[in-house]
């Protein structure tokens, strides 16, 4: 948004009403200043995804026998990112190099972006539940799941929307708040669901004594609470940096807001494609009827023998093997003397 004021003394002025337009560009194009920053990390964001996008579907290709369900789910959120980064740069270049911001392009990068997180809140959501891994399905907690994933894409759509498409000081304080408000408090919502979900998880594998399975949901909890923890602090400091900056002093600096968020959401992409990497043991890490699964542990190897049918009678020990006859020619009866003592 950009004020142009004319000052005047001359009474006479007082009626008169100038009309027309006024273009403003800086030496690197129309990007306004506090938004020109974004359009190159939106270009290496969205290398960055090219990177983990060739990683992902290149062990998917190799091992794609042994690919479960929620490894299906990663690969949305890859191919979401994928086309979400694309779509901002290229709607920061066309702003950049015309001067108007392009409404389509906009409303597909917000749209991309929404059903982006939208759809990693709830694979989070699923992964803490065990889906795929302690559980075959959701079961009843489906609908729930489902209902919550798109309440949350409808109240984020809409703030991004207003918050992208037209100027960006239409709405007031308190409409911003109305919009922003519902988005916190699913946020919040989907967050204490994730931790339940992991505990309860965590205590059944730990019963069952899937050690292998455990030892992968203690490190993605690990990562939660890291992912939390810095969120909590960023966001304490943005709104020190809003109270602060009332008049976009700091606006070389403003860019850093958003993009905060974006890194914070790959890198937890990151660390859960490094736990579920498609691999040749991939199915180890997948739901098994197989009662023999209970007894995984840790050793690095997965040893599945299943128990012999044990026979109705006594079953006594084998007897002992008899010595092999040595080859200065013992006889049976020295044999049948030994067995004696």
């Amino acid at each position: 948004m950009y004020n142009l004021y004319f000052m005047h003394c001359d009474p006479n002025l007082k009626e008169v009403v100038v009309e027309g337009n006024t273009i403003w560009k800086n030496p690197s194009g129309y990007l306004p200043g506090r938004m020109a920053p974004l359009m190159k990390f939106y270009g290496f964001m969205s290398l960055a995804f090219v990177i983990l996008g060739l990683f992902w579907f290149s062990q998917y290709a190799r091992f794609w026998k042994e690919v479960f369900p929620l490894q299906n789910c990663i690969t949305l959120v890859i191919t979401l990112g994928m086309f979400e980064m694309a779509f901002w740069y290229f709607d920061y270049a066309e702003f950049n190099e015309t001067g108007i911001r392009p409404t389509g392009i906009t409303v597909w990068a917000v749209t991309f972006g929404t059903i982006k997180r939208s759809v990693a809140r709830l694979v989070i959501l699923m992964v803490s539940m065990g889906y795929g891994v302690v559980r075959p399905t959701l079961g009843g907690l489906t609908s729930k799941v489902l209902l919550v994933g798109m309440t949350f894409f409808v109240a984020s759509e809409v703030l991004e929307l207003v918050e992208n498409v037209g100027a960006v000081s239409d709405l007031s304080g308190k409409a911003k708040l109305f919009l922003v408000l519902p988005v916190a408090l699913l946020d919040a919502f989907i967050i204490i669901w994730i931790f339940k979900s992991l505990s309860a998880t965590l205590s059944k594998l730990q019963a069952r004594r899937m050690m292998i399975k455990l030892d992968i949901y203690r490190k993605f909890t690990n990562a939660l609470v890291v992912a939390v923890i810095v969120s909590v602090g960023w966001i304490c400091y943005e709104l020190y940096f809003k109270s602060k900056d009332v008049y976009n002093e700091q606006w070389q600096n403003a860019w850093v807001i958003p993009a905060f968020w974006q890194v914070l959401s790959f890198s937890l992409l990151c660390v859960i494609c490094a736990l579920w990497a498609p691999s040749q043991n991939s199915m180890r890490y997948a739901y098994s009827d197989d009662a023999s699964d209970e007894f995984d542990r840790d050793d690095g190897t997965l040893t599945l023998i299943k128990p012999s049918a044990i026979p109705s009678k006594d079953v006594r020990s084998s007897p002992e093997p008899k010595p092999v006859q040595t080859s200065n020619g013992a006889s049976n009866g020295d044999l049948e003397e030994d067995k004696t003592e």
